[in-house]
């Protein structure tokens, strides 16, 4: 089995990468992967040198470069990570996202088709990994489940949408064997400092202030990023073609709340007064489009699979914290850019 996994070296690409290189030694597993602002690979310098995995630098936006990929690695199945996810450089740069979200998603689909339809090698399946974003925003009640009708606000969770209904027209015209699962909010290790949690975090370590949007009354459902990429794992392996699942961590709080949280918590750690950090809280002008609530019933992928969440939210967010405290040489070469230069220095030499 050969995987192509793209944006791999991504937050959540890296896990998924990370935990097929390791759990699946026979597997061949090729990360394609931009090394855009938001790929680092220094996120993966675990498993760079295991036999089993290869880093391709690339765009999925370039229909040549991942038509001659595909002829020349033959693919057996692909898992595809690889987006625009920043809402707020969605609403600056909707082009951006048009292009890698909807054309990129598009080039990988014609090529997959290719493998399934013509090649002689035997194409599996086509996991696309999209957002509950696409679902739009929820009231002070109710839950996101499989059927519910998209309402995407932003030109980030449009693009997603877009992306969704191109690989199960694929699936419907072609017969292409595809997987997509909807995931909510993602936290832990090796996310990009752009995000809430994160951005939080580095903030509040250094004593600057905390950007919160509105009044902090947003609610979104968290999940640990392991958790999610073990779903993957599962449906990936189990799912049928054609199918669609929601992963979600059961796990609702408004934005202040976790913020608030992570005050106390990065205290505690830091050994400062309690309430130190609450006063950094700055809130500021509310995000343009800004879906007030989130919240996934992933009860089919339950009831059908038996996953469910391992990690509950204030132990993931401690062991969250406890990483970016613990990994400052890594925080502080993100925020700084230093790691764009890891490619050139460890990749364009061997």
């Amino acid at each position: 089995m050969k995987i192509l996994i793209t944006g791999g070296a991504g937050f959540i690409g890296s896990h998924v990468v990370r935990l097929f290189a390791t759990k699946y030694p026979h597997y061949k597993i090729v990360n394609l992967d931009k090394l855009t602002y938001a790929g680092n690979l220094k996120n993966l310098t675990d498993v760079e040198n295991l036999p089993n995995y290869k880093f391709i630098k690339g765009d999925i936006c370039d229909a040549d470069f991942i038509q001659n990929l595909f002829v020349h690695e033959q693919f057996n199945a692909v898992i595809h990570l690889a987006a625009e996810s920043h809402v707020d450089r969605s609403i600056s740069n909707p082009l951006e996202f048009v292009m890698t979200n909807v054309i990129g998603t598009v080039n990988l689909l014609n090529s997959s088709r290719y493998q399934f339809q013509v090649a002689e090698t035997v194409f599996q399946k086509f996991y696309h990994v999209s957002t509950d974003e696409v679902y739009g925003s929820l009231g002070a009640t109710g839950l996101f489940t499989e059927t519910t009708a998209y309402d995407p606000h932003s030109p980030y969770s449009a693009s997603k949408a877009s992306s969704d209904h191109l690989v199960r027209a694929y699936h419907d015209t072609y017969q292409l064997p595809i997987v997509i699962s909807n995931c909510s909010n993602n936290y832990g290790p090796f996310h990009f400092p752009e995000k809430l949690i994160p951005l939080a975090i580095h903030n509040i370590k250094n004593n600057k202030p905390i950007p919160v949007y509105g009044k902090g009354e947003n609610i979104r459902d968290w999940l640990f990023v392991e958790d999610h990429a073990r779903a993957i794992d599962l449906l990936f392996h189990q799912a049928t073609s054609g199918s669609t699942y929601n992963i979600g961590g059961h796990n609702e709080w408004q934005n202040i709340e976790v913020i608030n949280l992570l005050c106390d918590i990065m205290d505690q750690k830091l050994g400062r007064a309690v309430g130190h950090s609450r006063q950094l809280i700055n809130f500021v002008k509310d995000r343009a489009g800004h879906d007030m609530r989130y919240a996934i019933d992933a009860t089919k992928l339950q009831k059908e699979l038996g996953w469910t969440p391992s990690v509950q939210f204030a132990e993931g967010l401690e062991l969250t914290v406890d990483w970016y405290l613990n990994n400052e040489i890594w925080l502080n070469d993100v925020t700084s850019g230093g790691y764009q230069h890891y490619y050139e220095e460890q990749y364009v030499k061997r």
